[in-house]
């Protein structure tokens, strides 16, 4: 009871100068509406690069094969044949921390549309999902092909910009073909312009089918960075030259084992490889908890014991994520500071006005204190005057702060984010500089001796 009187009273002091109480809350009008409005545009903006940041690749997870070694030479990373398409439904169902999973069979070789060629940097047999995992789900024209077409090994691909502008003179390639390893492919679909990548390699200049098109009918093994086109003529003459000297007789080199010998050693069976698993984190804070699922999953999927070095290896680019998220946080940070100056600035202002108020109302005061009101009943007073037109100007600086930031949306197209703990911190910054800076004048005002505020003139 005592509060809502001291809070009634606080208002019909106010209200007496209306034009001089609205002048006092500009400054943290301004002050809030500057904070709600940086913080919307910094929160767009980190958005946008992170965006930006997964278009490009950085919240990808890269599985390749392990390394191949004999008589102390290894051959390299993707030198054995570790990983399956079935690997990539496992990552998919029984990893939490992924989102979307590719495989990937990959080519290199020249791609022929009437008289012209080219050999494009890309040529990758994947899945529908590979659009996802690249965070290329929007297509410039036509469609992407689909799980029925993997399964189906249908001669369908979906072709970047580079290949549109080189092979087709940039007019719709759509429903036309292209020939790869002498392998008619239709165009349904053209991929949207990415641009260069990280290492400012051309991410347009690719070729996407089903993965079981190019491992079956255009490469037939794990592919090589060759130009695979390149050695199809010498690998089309070699013939057995034992046939050749005796053409009409079967001669084999080897001698066939019996259906005992069969039963008995069994010769291995032939699986399908593929030549890398790209992985989509479902946010980049997820992806060490990515990379950890895999690595456990794929060692037991691979039956390696515990004293066993890992026949595959996971890549991922968390150093360029981290760079981008560091930069952009502290972008966010400085436009604080520099919205945070506009709520000191208010709140001297408050501190300023609250200390005038003081002085023009020492008579009242002495009044007040004549008839009974303790030291402690003027502090709450005036200390609630500073609060509420702390929180009254919180209130207007909010309302101006979201209609800022959706102007310069509209207008600007600049990328905006409401930030929720932005507007709750307004509230909280608003009451406490009313506090901060209206507790001197508050605390002067009780310490006035009431017979000399009495005499005051």
């Amino acid at each position: 009871m005592k509060s809502f009187r001291t809070l009634k009273t606080a208002l019909r002091a106010l209200r007496r100068n209306v034009t001089r109480a609205v002048l006092t809350t500009l400054g943290i009008v301004i002050g809030v509406a500057a904070v709600i409005a940086m913080m919307e545009i910094g929160n767009g903006s980190s958005i946008a690069i992170q965006r930006t940041i997964a278009s490009m690749g950085a919240n990808n997870v890269l599985v390749m094969p392990g390394t191949a070694a004999s008589g102390g030479v290894t051959y390299g990373a993707g030198s054995v044949m570790t990983l399956t398409p079935q690997d990539g439904d496992a990552i998919q169902k029984e990893c939490p921390a992924v989102g979307s999973v590719a495989v990937v069979v990959r080519a290199r070789t020249q791609v022929v549309y009437g008289n012209r060629n080219w050999v494009p940097m890309y040529i990758y047999g994947t899945t529908p999902s590979f659009l996802q995992v690249r965070d290329w789900t929007e297509m410039e024209e036509g469609e992407s092909f689909s799980e029925q077409d993997v399964r189906n090994s249908s001669k369908v691909c979906l072709v970047g910009q580079t290949i549109v502008r080189e092979l087709f003179g940039g007019q719709s390639p759509v429903g036309k073909e292209i020939r790869v390893q002498n392998v008619a492919f239709k165009v349904i679909g053209i991929l949207q312009m990415k641009g260069a990548n990280m290492m400012g390699m051309d991410q347009d200049d690719i070729v996407l089918a089903p993965w079981t098109t190019i491992k079956y009918r255009v490469v037939g093994s794990s592919a090589s960075t060759v130009n695979q086109s390149s050695s199809t003529a010498a690998s089309s003459t070699q013939v057995n030259t034992l046939s050749q000297i005796y053409p009409n007789t079967q001669q084999n080199l080897y001698p066939v084992p019996s259906a005992t010998e069969q039963a008995d050693v069994p010769q291995p069976i032939r699986f399908a490889n593929v030549d890398q698993i790209l992985v989509a984190a479902r946010t980049g804070d997820q992806i060490l908890s990515a990379i950890q699922q895999i690595g456990v999953l794929l060692r037991e999927r691979h039956h390696l014991r515990v004293t066993d070095p890992d026949d595959f290896n996971i890549r991922d680019m968390t150093e360029i994520t981290k760079t981008m998220s560091s930069t952009t946080a502290l972008m966010t940070k400085l436009l604080m500071c520099v919205a945070m100056i506009s709520l000191v600035v208010g709140g001297v202002g408050i501190m300023n006005i609250m200390l005038v108020s003081v002085t023009e109302r020492t008579r009242e005061i002495g009044l007040r204190m004549a008839v009974g009101a303790e030291p402690g009943d003027i502090l709450r007073q005036f200390l609630t005057e500073a609060v509420v037109l702390c929180l009254l100007g919180g209130a207007m600086g909010i309302a101006l702060g979201r209609g800022s930031s959706h102007i310069v949306s509209s207008v600007l197209h600049w990328p905006t984010a409401a930030s929720v703990g932005a507007i709750v911190a307004a509230v909280i910054v608003s009451a406490s500089v009313g506090v901060i800076f209206g507790f001197y004048p508050a605390w002067k005002a009780s310490r006035l001796d009431p017979i000399e505020a009495l005499r005051y003139e």
